[in-house]
């Protein structure tokens, strides 16, 4: 055999030795593969939605008084009061009795008017709206505790992981 041959073969297998053993260093320094998932928990957010809300409502109102006063009642009261007053007694009994009557009567028909009054009502039907708020949760991602060797970590993910993460020089893939 030649000598620069053999050099060469020499050379080529110690080249050759050192490479693979720089690859197989490499290989075996290249860290996890996979990161273990030690919790998975869904994370919300919640959103406050008003909406009107409406009901009818039956109210009474009181019908506008045309004689405040209640004259008319007083007066008839008083003429009717004065004519009974008058059918008692007699002489000066009976003018008394009259004017007692028609006072009387005149009291008592201004109550009655009062209280004919205070019950001359009428319903309407009115709409009462105020604002109520509904609360609502929307699921936003999940966030998830990992292990990466030692390490124990936190990342939130949009979807949900499995067992495990993919680990991509030295960082967790997370989509």
């Amino acid at each position: 055999m030649n000598k620069s041959m053999l050099v060469g073969t020499i050379f080529g297998v110690t080249l050759a030795t050192a490479g693979a053993g720089i690859a197989g260093f490499k290989m075996m320094n290249a860290g996890p593969t996979e990161a273990e998932v030690l919790k998975v928990t869904e994370a919300y957010k919640t959103t406050q939605v008003p909406r009107e809300v409406c009901e009818d409502r039956v109210v009474t109102h009181q019908k506008p008084v045309q004689d405040e006063k209640r004259i008319t009642g007083s007066a008839i009261g008083a003429v009717v009061g004065g004519l009974l007053g008058n059918q008692v007694g007699g002489g000066s009994g009976k003018k008394l009795a009259t004017i007692a009557g028609a006072a009387a009567g005149g009291y008592a028909g201004n109550q009655v008017q009062k209280s004919m009054q205070e019950k001359d009502t009428y319903t309407t039907t009115e709409r009462e709206c105020h604002t109520v708020t509904d609360s609502r949760k929307d699921l936003v991602g999940y966030d998830v505790q990992y292990r990466l060797g030692e390490q124990v970590a936190s990342v939130r993910m949009d979807h949900k992981p499995g067992a495990t993460l993919p680990v991509r020089d030295g960082q967790v893939v997370t989509n």
